[in-house]
């Protein structure tokens, strides 16, 4: 526990206290009483208002939308059902710079719609809300649907040889089964809408802000730190109580339910019912998840003038090309990033790893709460932590503001619970006899580790390091913060390009945004060949 609790200690709770400590003190002394000045704002009640109302808004217009797909993946079978599962995880793991980037593409000025029918949806609220379903489709698909796989059908067929209709089975046996995977899906995609960041940023324009975005204007943009740290300290007290209340679900969901073979529950579609959900779920996929980066893909090969070819792509290898905006080619964003990437990944395994082996061999108050610092980063602002960085990183003996690692430090603090999450069940179901029987025959800890936990665990591994890889490569809240402009990561170029007028600009932010699509889209393919290959399982 000592290497994940000082890294979570120096690079997590030191900058966060440091800025909240900066924001509220006057002459060492806490001005508690801000929290009232700030919140009894009108500007701040309509940000707290908007945070809330459009985060239940999204959470209930994704299971709508959702939740077919939930039993089409559990119950139906049918041909390129795993690469399908793929496609519809890939937009989850997509940075939200580029869901947004994409929804620009096809619902802003110059977009699919505004160039057949003249409709506009940017700084709208709806394209907010259909940007979120499209980012969080496959919460609800693989929480939901993966229980839904599992639920024995026959007790649902026995509800119906007893008189009960279709409809009346399913909601007095399968929806209260299912009711704690549906919460706990509702709970994260709550979570994730409230805490929203670069959807809103691109497509609300001033309009709309939640508080993630509030905090980083008043940030970077007036300087306002007691603002800022009244609003962290509100969205750290909401997602705490977020995550407890989801935590609460996920133990209801573990110890309520008989559960079977998923191989035994998926069958073809059968009926004119069926085969119409069916068709429904293909169209939600296409138009929903397929066709947003289907556009961003046109639009990066658009060329100006009409017609299409790779000038945006060339364009990236020429500093005069980005009009000022970096120091560099914008295409060394691809490099900074990968490399940034990397790094952050073995950062992650490494503590993730750590604290996942601590989590599995002791139990207590002390563990329970280790457990819960290590999902912190989930709640507390980005940007407040890519700030912190800034202003208490710069003293020897970690004077790091001018070194790379500040990036990936920053990446691996969101990449650590992903990679705790995917090792910590598969690690709680190794055998500790095996772990004994190595000990008594005079194997040395490491030893034993080495040669009983990983090979068991090392698709669990790879998996981890997949899931952080791509949640580092994404991360932006706050490497917009401290990522140099001469070493831009993808997400921070994607922003900037945007945030300038001009043809040439617009363009290569869709073709750097496609060039992220692309590598995270293989990095999940890859994670689903190894979720899917049994040849090596245990």
């Amino acid at each position: 526990m000592a290497v994940p609790f000082a890294f979570f200690a120096l690079f997590f709770a030191y900058p966060v206290v440091a800025i909240v400590g900066r924001g509220l003190k006057t002459g060492g002394v806490w001005q508690f009483g801000r929290f009232g000045e700030v919140l009894a704002r009108p500007d701040i009640l309509d940000v707290l208002w908007f945070t809330g109302w459009q985060a239940l808004a999204s959470t209930a217009l994704t299971l709508l939308i959702a939740l077919p797909g939930a039993y089409v993946f559990a119950r139906l079978d049918f041909p390129g059902k795993q690469l399908l599962r793929a496609v519809v995880t890939v937009p989850f793991v997509l940075p939200t710079v580029v869901v947004g980037t994409a929804f620009l593409a096809l619902l802003g000025r110059g977009g699919l719609l505004d160039e057949m029918w003249g409709v506009r949806l940017d700084t709208t609220v709806w394209a907010i809300l259909l940007a979120h379903v499209f980012f969080n489709y496959a919460v609800v698909v693989r929480t939901v649907g993966g229980l839904w796989s599992q639920l024995d059908p026959r007790q649902e067929e026995a509800a119906r040889v007893l008189g009960a209709g279709r409809f009346a089975a399913w909601r007095r046996v399968t929806l209260p089964a299912l009711a704690p995977a549906v919460a706990a899906a509702a709970l994260m995609v709550f979570l994730f809408t409230f805490t929203s960041f670069g959807v809103v940023q691109i497509l609300g324009g001033p309009a709309f802000s939640t508080l993630e975005v509030e905090i980083y204007r008043q940030t970077a943009q007036f300087l306002d730190l007691p603002t800022a740290a009244v609003l962290t300290l509100v969205q750290f007290a909401a997602v705490g109580a977020i995550l407890a209340v989801h935590a609460r679900t996920v133990r209801r969901r573990e110890t309520a339910l008989k559960l079977v073979d998923p191989a035994q529950t998926a069958r073809r579609p059968r009926g004119a019912g069926q085969w119409t959900l069916f068709g429904g779920v293909l169209l939600t996929v296409v138009v929903l998840l397929l066709l947003p980066l289907g556009v961003l893909v046109e639009r990066s090969l658009a060329v100006p003038g009409g017609g299409h070819g790779f000038d945006f792509y060339r364009a990236l290898g020429s500093v005069d090309a980005a009009g000022g905006v970096f120091l560099v080619a914008p295409i060394e964003a691809i490099w900074n990033s990968l490399r940034y990437a990397l790094v952050a990944t073995v950062i992650a395994l490494a503590v993730g790893g750590l604290a996942a082996a601590a989590l599995t061999r002791r139990a207590g108050r002390l563990v329970r709460g280790f457990d819960a610092l290590l999902m912190l980063p989930l709640g507390v602002s980005a940007v407040t932590v890519g700030f912190g960085f800034l202003i208490t990183l710069d003293k020897p003996p970690l004077d790091l503001r001018t070194s790379w690692v500040l990036v990936p430090l920053a990446q691996a603090l969101v990449g650590v619970p992903f990679v705790v999450r995917t090792m910590l069940p598969v690690l709680r179901a190794v055998d500790g006899r095996l772990r004994e029987a190595a000990a008594v025959l005079g194997a040395s800890p490491l030893r034993a580790w080495r040669e009983v936990d990983l090979p068991l665990v090392r698709r669990a591994v790879l998996v981890a390091a997949g899931f952080a890889f791509a949640v580092s490569l994404g991360e932006f809240g706050a490497t917009v913060f401290i990522a140099r402009p001469d070493n831009p990561t993808l997400p921070v170029a994607v922003a900037r390009l945007l945030g300038r007028p001009g043809e040439l600009n617009y363009g290569q932010a869709m073709a750097l945004s496609t060039v992220l699509m692309l590598v995270c889209a293989v990095s999940l393919l890859l994670l689903e060949r190894i979720r899917t290959d049994r040849s090596g399982e245990f």
